[in-house]
Order: C-alpha cells, then structure tokens, then sequence
C-alpha cells in the first residue's frame, strides 16, 4: 500500500508555495490557456475493461450487476453466474494486442485534431495508466502497458496537446449493486481493492445524497488524480459529473490549486473542464455532454460527444453519427465560442473500427480545406443566421438538425470574416442577411465595405452582390457539407 500521509503533505506543500490557494476566490484568478482557445478540435477515447464485453455500453461494469437488467442477462447467458466470472476476470481478456499508440496518433492528427484526452480511469475503477496507488491499472495487468503514457509521447511528436481524463469520483457507487446478491463483490473490502468501496447508488444529481464519499475515499481521489498530473502532465483534467457533489468541494479546489501550481512550476498552460457547476464559474472551463448552447457564450466552453450515438466505448451495436452532421456541429460550437471534444472508442485489442475511421478521416479532409476558418479563429458580433433551431442542452446532439442554405455560422480570423454555409444550396445561390446593405434590412447592422467574396473548397473568387435584402453570392457546386465563404472586408 502506498502512503497516502506522504502524498498528501506534498499536495499542502505545493499548494502552499504556488501563486493558487484552494479557495474559489484565489482560483478566480485562472485563465484559459491561448493553444486551448485555438484548438477548437480535439479526440476524446473511451477504452478500457468495459471494451471487452463490448455489449450496451461504458456502464456494462455496473449494469452487469443490476439483476433484471439486460446486461445482467446477457452476462449470465454469455460468461456464467457473477460469482463465478465478475467484472475482474475480463481484465485477462484486455489484451489490446493491436494497441499502436502512433497509429491512433497518426489517425487523430489526420482528422484534424490538436488535443487528445484519453479516459485514464473509468467509473470501474481501472487505471489506463502505470501506477504506485493501485495495482488495477494497465501496466501490471491487462495489455501490461502504460496506455496513457504512450499516447502522451506519440500525440506529443504530432504536435497535439495531450489530456486526461478521471472518472474516478463516481466508482464510489459504481460497484454497490454488486452486494445486493451472490456476487464476487463481498466484504470485506479496503482501500486499494479493485472492488472498493461498493457503496450504495443514490440519485446522481442530488448534491447532497448519502451515504457521502468518506475522507479516506475523497482523499485516495485527490492523490490519485495528482499522480496523473505528476507522471504526465497532461494539458487537460476532463471530470465528469460527479464531483459536483457537496462532500467533494473541498478537494476539488485542492485539486486545482495543485494542477494550477505545478503548472506554473512547469512553464504550461492548462485547463479543468467540469459539469453541473461543479467548479465556481471563472474557475474551470464548462463542458456540456452530448450537447450544445442555443446562443453565443461570453465565456469559452466545450462540448463533448461520441461519433457512436448510443455508447462512448466500442460496442457491437454501435449506431454511428454521419460525419457532415458532427462537421456542422463543430462549425456551430465555435462560431459560439466553443470547442468540440469527440469521442472514439476502440475495440478491446486496440483498433478502431473502420465506421469510426471513416467519420474521423472525413472530418479531417474538410478540415485540411477548411480549417482557416475554425483554428485560430475568433467569435463575430453574432454567431449566425438562419431558420434551424438549436435545442440547447445536455444530451440534445441525438437530435437531427435539419439545416438548410439559409443557416450561417461566422468566425473571424486573420482580417477575414468566415461565413459557413450548414447545407449546401441546391440552385447555387446564397443570402447573407446580417450582411445586408442597409441597417434597415431585416436582420442586418452591418456597414463595412466587401472587398470580395471566396469559396475556401474551391480557392475561386466569386461573383456577388448586396443589398438590402442581404450579401448574395453565386456558387453553383459539388462537394459536401458544410462550405465556407472567405469574405475581405475593408
């Protein structure tokens, strides 16, 4: 067992020394990162345990375990009772035998991303990472490899950031329904136990639900998720929703307070990204899964969703999402100043399913065109135009959008502001309202002069006009969507 005592001492210690304190107050001070702003683009992975059964989705760990559920049937059919074969006896099964960390990097860096956050550990409680707190992680089990430090290197000599992600806080719970029968989970369990602590599961948003994480526990995840800041320095912490919980505050400062200090120490630039106001707001970056803003934000956010519509990790089933839909989110998000962290989730031996290549290889030849007009770029005075509603939330990106020529998207960058087009025009012919001549015009407040009018896809020059109904241009093309116009503006 390691010791915590120690661990903890450095945590006050760096924190004590660093310009953070773990007070929300001292962590106002946080800036985002300038490389995170201009990334706009990055590759989330979902990979672990859970990818062997490869059956419903990333829960089966805990669903397994719920009697009645369709997981708990489809175990029993397939592998035996619980006692017999738990959640534990697939990991000898995880044998990632075809895990190239280059290929992955060298598939992402094609699609056009420029940070990359692999899950370091699930709601199952297995470490993709090597590790002196557990002896559950990948490097002493399983494919025996330290997962996240080889996408570390690999991402790092393509040049794109590398993060991390902790489900950590949720395996307090993630286990419990284990124990409500003949399971292999039993008592007695201790820190350090695959299984621990196997509490039971009470509604997920209720901040102050009960029984609450202990000190022990709270504390095994503050130095567990240092560890990975120490061994790794990642450029990203991704959390998920949990941490939101009232017993957690107090950690979670301590832990940005630490991430912040070490970053400073380091001479990087790094960013928390949370859920559900588990960080006061200025502190941290928000992230909203499976979902998007109807509206403009003042701040910089993120979203995060899957190239699979019904599970983040690979799973036999898996309904995948049309690239031109993901490519008009993204353009959607950061004309809204965000950014769009997608997700792929690779089968159990370490490839990645030839669906899930498509869409990725998609994305990154339009954006290899295109890309002028998302990297780098910056918000308009407004994010777009046109008749397609946005429904804003969580879990709304299942929602098909059914967007049509007269849908824009603006960002700005370089002298040049980027209008997209979210559906091609079937007749070739485009109206920009808010470039209308005249304020009077509809929605139109614009009075710069329009040097010329370009297609990014094509590199033409092209034929336009304007007046008070709005900026029309004539572009009678083939391709796919969504197509940008690059507009000078004197």
């Amino acid at each position: 067992m390691y010791d915590l005592k120690n661990y903890l001492d450095t945590i006050e210690e760096v924190i004590a020394r660093g310009p953070y304190q773990a007070t929300w107050e001292s962590l106002s001070g946080y800036t985002v990162p300038g490389w995170y702003k201009e990334a706009k683009f990055g590759i989330f992975i979902h990979w672990g345990v859970y990818s062997v059964p490869a059956f419903s989705n990333e829960w089966y760990s805990r669903n397994m375990y719920i009697q009645g559920s369709v997981e708990y049937e489809h175990h029993i059919a397939t592998y035996g009772r619980h006692s017999a074969f738990g959640y534990k006896d697939f990991i000898p099964l995880f044998k990632a035998e075809n895990f190239n960390a280059d290929e992955w990097a060298e598939l992402f860096d094609q699609a056009g991303a420029k940070y990359v956050v692999p899950v370091a550990e699930h709601h199952d409680g297995f470490q993709m990472y090597r590790s002196e707190i557990s002896h559950w992680n990948a490097w002493e089990m399983g494919p025996k490899r330290d997962v996240l430090g080889e996408l570390r290197e690999s991402c790092q000599r393509k040049g794109m950031q590398i993060g991390a992600s902790s489900h950590r806080m949720e395996h307090w719970f993630f286990m419990g329904h284990g124990k409500e029968f003949d399971s292999d989970i039993k008592e007695p369990m201790q820190r350090g136990d695959f299984y621990w602590p196997a509490m039971p599961e009470a509604d997920h948003h209720d901040l102050f639900s009960k029984p609450e994480p202990t000190e022990e526990y709270l504390q095994d995840w503050l130095v567990r998720t240092c560890e990975i800041i120490d061994r790794y320095r990642p450029r990203i912490l991704y959390f998920d929703w949990w941490i939101q919980h009232s017993s957690c505050k107090p950690y979670i400062k301590k832990l940005a307070a630490y991430y912040y200090n070490r970053a400073a120490e380091w001479g990087i630039e790094v960013a928390i990204n949370y859920k559900h106001d588990a960080f006061q707001f200025g502190t941290a970056v928000p992230d909203v899964e499976r979902g998007q803003f109807a509206s403009m934000q003042p701040y910089f956010w993120q979203t995060d969703t899957a190239i699979a519509l019904n599970s983040w990790c690979y799973t036999e089933d898996n309904q995948f999402r049309p690239a031109e839909d993901i490519l008009c989110d993204l353009v959607d998000i950061i004309s809204k100043n965000g950014c769009l962290l997608l997700n792929v989730g690779p089968r159990a031996d370490g490839t990645i399913s030839e669906e899930d290549r498509a869409v990725l290889l998609h994305i990154g030849r339009w954006l290899k065109i295109n890309g002028e007009a998302v990297y780098g770029t910056s918000i308009w005075r407004k994010y777009g135009e046109g008749p397609t509603q946005i429904v804003e939330g969580q879990f709304s990106d299942g929602i098909k959008k059914n967007f049509t020529a007269h849908d824009f998207r603006f960002t700005t960058g370089k002298g040049y502001l980027y209008a997209t087009a979210l559906k091609r025009s079937e007749n070739g012919e485009y109206c920009i309202v808010s470039l209308g001549e005249k304020e009077a015009s509809r929605q139109a407040n614009f009075h710069g002069v329009i040097i010329s009018v370009e297609a990014l896809e094509s590199g033409s020059s092209l034929a336009w006009s304007r007046d008070e109904q709005g900026l029309h241009i004539k572009y009678d093309s083939e391709g796919v969507d969504p197509v940008v116009f690059k507009i000078q503006i004197d």
